[in-house]
């Protein structure tokens, strides 16, 4: 079946998820994690992508972003996602292929589902069972999201500001979300409509994504078309 094509329209924020090849490391040290976390900065500034939050796990990456140009997404992955190879296999004398094929993603509703998302990225950690805390992980959003660490990678999004008056309130407001359960069908759909190049939010949205782009963001409907009799000769 043919993959749909990605799609990353300004303004729009965007889940993305970059595997090993296989389930490989991509991350042996702490020295590679600082790489990418480099070239992530530099590469997000250079093709205009605000990154609200992020986790680099031993074997994939989450990230989450807006674009403010249409396709910044897509060129800022190849290219951080060149550099880093090339870093990777010199620094660990390998060679071929690090990244499971192109990344993956999906486009995110800001109203009740993009601090889902944040919070979904930077409890990876936890769910992996590497720390019980999302503030004992080094790699990861958390500590400038939650803490108040400095940061020249992070830019907060509207809902996050939206949060309190002040950053010192947002913060405060952002640890109290973290206790909260996220619902298990939430997380499904951010899982599977990541993977799958889709949208996660309400249908009103998807609607406006799919007339915005002209292409389907919605799961499709399992079952032969409404009126397939009529149309067999």
């Amino acid at each position: 079946m043919a993959r749909l094509p990605r799609i990353s329209p300004a303004c729009v924020p965007v889940h993305i998820i970059q595997r090993g090849n296989n389930r490989q490391a991509c991350f042996a040290s702490d020295k590679d994690h600082g790489a990418y976390a480099g070239w992530l900065t530099e590469y997000s500034k250079k093709y205009n992508v605000d990154i609200h939050a992020w986790v680099m796990m031993t074997n994939h990456v989450h990230l989450l972003g807006t674009p403010r140009n249409d396709g910044a997404v897509s060129s800022m992955m190849q290219a951080l996602g060149r550099r880093y190879v090339r870093y990777f296999n010199f620094e660990h004398k390998r060679s071929g292929t690090l990244w499971e094929g192109r990344y993956k993603s999906c486009l995110v509703q800001e109203e009740r589902y993009l601090l889902a998302v944040y919070r979904y990225i930077e409890l990876n950690p936890v769910r992996a069972k590497m720390v019980t805390d999302p503030g004992e992980y080094r790699w990861s959003s958390y500590k400038v999201n939650a803490l108040g660490k400095a940061s020249s990678l992070c830019t907060p999004h509207s809902e996050y500001l939206s949060l309190g008056a002040k950053l010192s309130e947002c913060r405060r407001n952002y640890r109290a979300l973290f206790p909260l359960y996220i619902d298990e069908g939430l997380l499904e759909e951010i899982r599977a409509n990541t993977n799958k190049g889709l949208a996660v939010g309400h249908d009103r949205f998807k609607e406006k994504i799919e007339m915005l782009t002209g292409r389907r963001v919605r799961t499709k409907k399992r079952g032969r078309p409404v009126g397939w009799r009529k149309l067999k000769v």
